[in-house]
């Protein structure tokens, strides 16, 4: 009876979220946040896909050793979009930034990463 309790509470504290983790626990520009860490994510799947040591990785993108390993252990506040940017032109990635409307379903303007396939 006990671990029926306690399974009962734990799913009472289970709450289902969107598909945005930085919306759901509240923090401020939660898009913007979540395109920042996508790219992150993206330019750390690249520095693995070239087989790159970290210290490698620090000369080529011309940052210290230290700030690799934040860029790889997803710290969101060492880098701004424009930082990760050029980042991404070091390991010869291209960035295009579209500019659009918004639709008229959409209620307000909204912030989106478009990640193509690694090549």
């Amino acid at each position: 009876m006990v671990y029926n309790e306690i399974a009962m509470s734990a799913k009472e504290k289970i709450y289902r979220g969107n598909s945005n983790v930085f919306a759901d626990i509240g923090v401020a520009h939660p898009e913007r946040v979540l395109a920042r860490s996508q790219i992150m994510s993206r330019i750390t799947e690249i520095i693995k896909d070239k087989g790159l040591t970290q210290k490698q990785t620090a000369e080529l993108l011309g940052i210290p050793q230290s700030k690799v390993s934040c860029l790889m252990n997803g710290k969101l506040s060492m880098f701004s979009l424009d930082h990760l940017f050029e980042l991404l032109n070091a390991l010869d990635r291209d960035v295009e930034i579209i500019i659009k409307p918004k639709t008229k379903e959409e209620k307000f303007a909204t912030t989106h990463v478009l990640l193509a396939a690694s090549l």
